[in-house]
């Protein structure tokens, strides 16, 4: 809480839907985090590639959140709330009822996840139709968007899900309607993941050429035909069913909403990096890429006019910062992955035994032990002579290529983006894997780049706040939000010593990429 003497001032609640839990946070004027909860959640996995929630389970875990965040503090003070969550599929009937995106008929599964692989031989269809839209999502649309579920959705439920369908949300979008009864999207949502154009709005040539021609004959109704900025106000701000629900008070200003990894962008690409050293600080904002390493790692990049980058998805106008485009690279399950890699090795029960008796994280007695076995040398030595291929679930980009399973993955996507006309200097790292040393080190090293910590590890949540701050009025825009609330904590340099280790085991891991594509022609062959 604030310290005593101190002028009271307005407060701004964030609220992230991430994919294993809700946190929420209470967030001051000056971006300083002043109270967090979370709060698990609900997941299914009925059969391979399929993941599901339930949003009536969401929205529960959203009311436990921030009716904790609040206690104890003058709510009158609260002044905007704003939320992200993950870029899920959210189905709802025509009265606003869950309906069921499984073969069970279990409405209460009601939002196929984002890390959903159903629909691969959706995704392959659209893209052989090589439409215009496809330019602004790298050439190739990922099976993890939302055009592919919805044409399972067509041909794979259509009695029990389609045919009654009334509403398709982004659950960004979901959870800004739930607060305010309001059904417009948030442009984020529509541009990032529906192939929305800021410009032009909807194609009705793509969705007829894929088959559901349905949206283009009601208008879009069913998907949004009333878009807002991010941070724009909703409505007339929280009902009084929603205040009660979350136990804040009726009428605060509700904000368009953003996907997950682009409030961590807006909760750190905007800090005030004066007097640390860095080259970003004589140069536009252009010269940053935001990293978000959660889950997944989302890495975001913005300019002044549209950048088209085989591979890494965008330009998109607006849909983080407004007035710039974004390219948005990434790479699939990263956190989860080396979350399985750890979990499933045979030594798991060892280590964990080990990491309990010291009051340690797994993570940190495993960095711990690197430390002790390393000597004289950098952790990254260690793998001299041991090469691996680490993307399990596909690349996303800049390969765009769900059948290739590994990258030296920050590097390589920088390198896309520079290649088609960004320049970059700095790298701002914000997530769950952002609070690990070693992680951070390494990517200072392979990049060659600085590496800039946010003051508030919770970034992602401080991008919530934000929104909430601008829909409230408080401040004039979302760069002048941006500035005021996110603030470097740390920065990390490369140790260029190494640099040469890092560019030939990067040569190695661009071998890889060209083995496994040659290994797949073999394989493809006669």
């Amino acid at each position: 809480m604030p310290g005593g003497g101190q002028e009271p001032g307005s407060y701004y609640v964030g609220v992230d839907v991430g994919t294993g839990s809700v946190r929420a946070a209470l967030v001051d004027q000056r971006g300083v985090l002043l109270a967090f909860a979370d709060q698990p959640i609900n997941q299914w996995e009925p059969q391979f590639n399929h993941h599901e929630q339930s949003s009536e389970d969401i929205w529960a875990a959203c009311g436990v959140v921030t009716k904790k965040v609040v206690q104890g503090i003058d709510v009158n003070r609260i002044r905007g709330l704003g939320f992200d969550a993950t870029c899920s599929l959210v189905v709802l009937d025509k009265q606003f009822r869950p309906l069921p995106v499984n073969h069970e008929g279990d409405s209460h599964r009601n939002i196929i996840m984002w890390l959903d692989h159903r629909a691969v031989s959706q995704v392959h269809r659209i893209n052989e139709t090589k439409h215009g839209v496809l330019q602004y999502v790298g050439g190739v649309m990922s099976v993890e968007m939302q055009a592919p579920k919805l044409l399972w959705l067509k041909e794979n439920l259509r009695e029990t899900c389609w045919d009654k369908a009334g509403h398709f949300f982004d659950l960004p979008d979901f959870l800004s309607w739930k607060a305010t009864g309001v059904t417009a999207r948030s442009l984020c949502s529509l541009v990032c993941k529906w192939t929305y154009s800021a410009e032009k709005g909807w194609d009705d040539s793509f969705w007829k050429l894929i088959g559901l021609e349905d949206f283009v004959a009601d208008n879009y109704s069913k998907i949004g035909n009333q878009v807002l900025p991010p941070g724009a106000s909703l409505g007339n701000g929280l009902t009084p069913e929603a205040a009660r629900d979350l136990g804040l008070p009726a009428g605060i200003a509700v904000a368009a909403s953003l996907i997950d990894a682009h409030a961590g962008g807006l909760g750190v690409i905007g800090a005030d990096v004066r007097g640390h050293g860095l080259a970003c600080e004589g140069q536009p904002v252009t010269s940053r890429l935001a990293v978000i390493c959660g889950t997944s790692s989302c890495h975001m990049g913005i300019s002044k006019d549209p950048i088209f980058v085989p591979g890494v998805w965008g330009p998109y106008f607006s849909a983080m910062v407004p007035g710039f485009w974004l390219n948005e690279g990434g790479q699939s399950v990263t956190g989860k992955l080396i979350d399985h890699v750890v979990r499933g090795h045979a030594a798991f029960p060892e280590l964990q035994a080990k990491a309990t008796a010291r009051c340690q994280s797994v993570y940190a007695y495993l960095n711990s032990h690197l430390d002790l076995i390393k000597k004289a040398r950098p952790v990254g030595f260690l793998t001299v002579d041991l090469h691996v291929w680490p993307d399990f679930h596909g690349n996303r980009s800049p390969l765009a290529d769900l059948t290739l399973k590994g990258m030296f993955g920050t590097r390589l996507i920088i390198e896309a983006l520079e290649a088609a006309g960004h320049s970059l200097s700095t790298l701002f790292l914000c997530g769950g894997l952002s609070k690990n040393p070693l992680f951070v080190q390494m990517h200072a090293d392979i990049t060659g780049m600085p590496v800039v910590l946010s003051q508030e590890v919770e970034s992602v949540l401080v991008g919530a706040a934000i929104l909430g701050a601008c829909a409230s009025g408080d401040f004039a825009s979302v760069q002048e939000a941006m500035s005021r609330m996110s603030k470097v904590g740390k920065v990390v340099f490369p140790r260029l010593e190494d640099k040469r280790y890092y560019d030939k085991k990067y040569q190695v891991f661009l071998k890889l990429v060209e083995h496994q594509k040659e290994y797949a022609a073999i394989m493809k062959g006669d």
